[in-house]
């Protein structure tokens, strides 16, 4: 729970803390607040209770402190007695009321508290107020799990004396006796068994109290569960995942029928020992007659498929535990009693790859001794010394500090040894698994400088001796430092090649070895076409990169999308990377599929510093070349889009001209359409585009109306400071004022409006007005914002090409607001559309209807019978004349209009036609 801090306290809380019992009565006639809440929502009693100062909670209590006030993890005074084991603060709080039924956010009532705590006074005190004393928790957990696991057997003892349920079971369906086997507990398992729990009940993934303690490393329970028989194989006979288990159950014996019993996922207690590194566990096992490794093995082949989903869990038992001594007393154990070291997992990986991906050298030294396969494939065709090249990556991150400096190093020493231990012992660095990649791959890609230079060195010795004659590793070693090899990286298993962007071969030409030249070696491309060199880039092994430079790597080499090593430091800013690559003349301006270079992606990505470096190397190398992608757009653009300050200055004082090249849609546009106003300034400012104001793109747009697109208010105030045209139109007739109402901007309407009063009469190619557009997408605020702007009563019923007013449109999208204003301020109701609808008839979801609608219209007789209610002003016969219905009947009896459609009503709001007036 979490602690007071009585400085942080108000001055109430303080004085309960001091035990100063006179401050306290000094503060409460002060009508301090008795009730006030501190940052974690305490309350002074809270602080009372927890230290189980009596007479202070009975003032406190007289005051008016609410005695089952929560605190931010809901708990009360009560819990925060129990917990310090105050049987006289919970006796006092039970007295006064307190609830004790009351749950924190972990459903734990004051008794789960207590019983945690080793509060055997306070439980009984809390005893005859509980109604059962198997209330679980939000885990599943009662009083009983929690005494189990604090290992107090008084509070055990009480708790199933006064009727505690003793097979009650958490959401895991894990017992008392579970737990108290798990930590260790004893004499709390003893107990447990003596009271009659089940030694072998089992949880939900088929663990018993003898896997707990085996797994734990807890020999005195585990010799105690097999002195007292415990049967862990009941119950297995049923269900389909232990059908298998079935047929060898035959040919065990009793102590197998104890011991070998299986969870559902493939777990024998042996293999949670030999996990877990306990080698006594293990030992006492092994020495009851348990060891029938082939059954071990053959049952973890033939069961259900979950046995081998934990790469670390079942057959590599002792390399992810904690000690390597404990590691090899284990291993030396299972092999001293028959364990097959070659045996494969579902996976096809043997001990050895487990071993090599732990980087646990004492452990492959004794398989490789014991006549491991160095050169066995899994199932993926990677051999040991592939995890062993990229063992950091598979080494397991819960050893006890693990993360210190000093236990890294060690780490990166051991797998080193591994390697070295590998390849001493004939480990084939040239073999390549099912992608294509050799363990220098994997050594580049994670960074393991020590372990790529051993293994491209063995390997350029494997090609030349295979070509020349056999000579040891440490004799050949200082020959082929000596050496030029023209190391390609292209290759996924070849590291002798000569690359070329179309694959064309080349003659390496060693100086050393004879002077004899090795034949060409084509190149062999896998399925990614990705390099050990962009594999060192992409994760920043600068160490790598400088080796695989010196070794002959192409730095131009590209992937299947066109990037090459230098796109890959660009977008993850590797400057060093980069910078080692500059020095090998790669090529800074190799464009990718979509014709974008490095210096783009750096650009996009906000790398100033290797924006710089690269357009330093492209002016030096290509000075005169525009850096446009396939779609015109230079590197400003991308800096521009994305709001990189930084990278525009970079690019403004490196190579200015870039700002206006390229497409029309220019880098202001670029800044102001997503909202960086900095950027635009930026660029405005500046002597090279102070012009751009009004620049327009390829459909007419000025950076107005990208500004207003994107609501930007700033960048609106921007543009129009620097004189951008407030009315100035599109390709498609639109103003900035009308772009925003269309995309429903009303902040940038609101301000182009009143601000910069924008011409609200003009009109786009289809003759819409602004207000019409913003009814047209039932952009409600915009319309009434522009509303509130119209004072000519022309506008309110401008019509568009379509015939439609904005009362038509405003109806049909049911703007009910809007529709309300436009007849407040004389909109006609009478106007007719080109389809013959009037407002009212727009209202219809869709054309049939509105010929339903303008049917039964034409039926309606005139509520009064007098003469004039039939007479052509009578608004109910103007209202037919412009219904314009094509029906197969009789004339109406009022003298409605038959008529056909001119053409299909679509809904588009087009065109501004002309002026309709009453």
């Amino acid at each position: 729970h979490p602690p007071f801090f009585p400085l942080l306290q108000p001055p109430l809380v303080q004085a309960i803390f001091n035990r100063n019992v006179d401050e306290v009565k000094l503060f409460l006639h002060k009508k301090d607040e008795v009730n006030a809440l501190d940052q974690e929502r305490r309350t002074p009693l809270h602080a009372a209770a927890w230290l189980g100062d009596v007479h202070i909670m009975e003032l406190l209590i007289s005051a008016g402190a609410n005695v089952n006030a929560k605190d931010h993890v809901w708990l009360t005074p009560l819990h925060r007695a129990a917990a310090s084991r105050n049987e006289r603060a919970v006796g006092l709080l039970l007295r006064k009321g307190a609830d004790v039924t009351a749950r924190d956010k972990f459903w734990q009532t004051p008794l789960h508290i207590a019983a945690a705590n080793r509060a055997t006074r306070c439980v009984e005190a809390l005893l005859p107020h509980v109604s059962s004393l198997n209330m679980a928790d939000r885990t599943g957990r009662a009083p009983l799990h929690h005494a189990a696991q604090s290992g107090f057997q008084e509070m055990v003892k009480l708790l199933l004396n006064r009727g505690a349920n003793l097979s009650a079971s958490d959401k895991k369906d894990r017992q008392s006796i579970h737990w108290a086997a798990y930590l260790g507990h004893l004499e709390v398992v003893k107990l447990l068994v003596s009271q009659g729990s089940d030694k072998s009940c089992k949880d939900k993934r088929g663990y018993t109290p003898l896997h707990a303690a085996a797994a734990s490393g807890h020999v005195d329970v585990v010799k105690y569960l097999l002195r007292n028989g415990a049967e862990v194989i009941n119950n297995i006979n049923t269900g389909p995942k232990c059908l298998w288990l079935k047929k060898e159950q035959k040919n065990m014996n009793n102590n197998h029928c104890k011991l070998i019993a299986k969870w559902i996922h493939g777990m024998f207690p042996l293999h949670l020992a030999v996990l877990y590194g306990s080698s006594d566990c293990c030992r006492k096992l092994l020495s009851s007659g348990t060891h029938n490794f082939s059954l071990y093995s053959d049952q973890l082949q033939q069961g259900p498929n979950e046995n081998v989903k934990k790469m670390f869990k079942i057959f590599i038992y002792a390399y992810p535990s904690f000690s390597s001594f404990r590691n090899v007393e284990c291993l030396n154990l299972l092999l001293s009693s028959g364990a097959d070291m070659n045996k494969k997992d579902k996976f096809g990986r043997t001990p050895l790859h487990y071993a090599a991906a732990n980087g646990r050298y004492q452990c492959v030294v004794v398989l490789v001794g014991a006549g491991a396969e160095v050169n066995e494939r899994d199932r993926s065709g990677c051999i040991p010394l592939h995890y062993s090249a990229a063992s950091t990556a598979f080494c397991r991150t819960d050893r006890p500090h693990a993360s210190t400096h000093q236990n890294q190093e060690d780490g990166e020493k051991e797998s080193f040894l591994c390697v070295e231990h590998l390849l001493d012992n004939g480990a084939a660095p040239s073999l390549c698994n099912t992608k294509g990649y050799s363990a220098v791959h994997y050594a580049a890609a994670h960074g393991n400088k020590q372990n790529l230079e051993l293994v491209r060195l063995i390997f350029t010795l494997m090609l030349s001796t295979v070509i020349f004659f056999f000579l040891h590793f440490r004799t050949i070693k200082h020959l082929i430092h000596a050496s030029y090899f023209v190391l390609d990286s292209v290759a996924f298993g070849d590291v002798l090649q000569h690359a070329s962007r179309q694959g064309e071969q080349r003659v390496c030409q060693p100086t050393a070895l004879g002077g004899k030249e090795l034949p060409p070696v084509g190149p062999k491309i896998d399925i990614y076409n990705e390099t050990p060199l962009m594999l060192a880039v992409l994760g920043g092994h600068t160490d790598c990169v400088h080796l695989l430079l010196e070794r002959g790597a192409c730095p131009d080499m590209r992937d299947s999308r066109g990037r090459t090593a230098l796109h890959r430091g660009a977008v993850m800013g590797r400057e060093d990377c980069i910078t080692a690559l500059l020095s090998h003349s790669v090529s800074v301006l190799s464009r990718d599929f979509q014709g974008r270079t490095a210096v783009h992606l750096a650009a996009s990505c906000g790398h100033a510093d290797i924006l710089s470096n690269l357009l330093s190397a492209a002016d030096h190398s290509h000075p005169h070349d525009p850096i446009t992608d396939r779609h015109g757009y230079t590197p400003a653009h991308w800096a521009a889009y994305h709001g990189h300050e930084d990278c525009l200055d970079v690019l403004l004082e490196l190579k200015p001209c870039s700002i206006q090249e390229g497409n029309p849609f220019t880098p202001l546009h670029c800044a102001l359409i997503n909202g960086h106003s900095g950027s635009a300034e930026l660029l405005l400012e500046s002597s090279v585009c102070n012009s751009l104001v009004n620049i327009r793109d390829a459909k007419g747009r000025t950076p107005l109306h990208a500004a207003a697109v994107a609501e930007d208010v700033a960048g609106l105030q921007l543009v129009l400071r620097h004189g951008a045209d407030i009315n100035a139109v599109d390709h498609s007739g639109r103003s900035a004022l009308m772009v925003a109402a269309d995309n429903g901007q009303s902040g940038a309407v609101a301000l182009l409006l009143h601000r910069a009063k924008a011409d609200l009469s003009l009109l786009d190619v289809n003759k819409n007005t602004a207000l019409h557009l913003a009814c047209s997408k039932a952009h409600e605020m915009c319309a009434m914002l522009i509303l509130k702007e119209i004072h000519n009563p022309i506008l309110i019923n401008a019509t568009n090409s379509m015939l439609q007013m904005p009362l038509h449109i405003a109806a049909r999208n049911g703007l009910a607001t809007v529709v309300q204003a436009l007849l407040n301020r004389g909109a006609t109701v009478l106007a007719v559309d080109e389809e013959g609808h009037t407002p009212a008839l727009a209202c219809a979801s869709n054309k049939a209807v509105a010929d339903c609608l303008a049917l039964i219209l034409s039926t309606m007789k005139p509520s009064s019978s007098t003469p004039s209610s039939s007479s052509p002003s009578s608004p109910s016969l103007n209202l037919l004349k412009h219904c314009g219905i094509t029906a197969a009947c009789p004339p109406l009896p009022n003298g409605g209009l038959r008529h056909g459609y001119g053409k299909d009503r679509h809904g588009a709001t087009i065109g501004l036609d002309g002026y309709l007036t009453e």
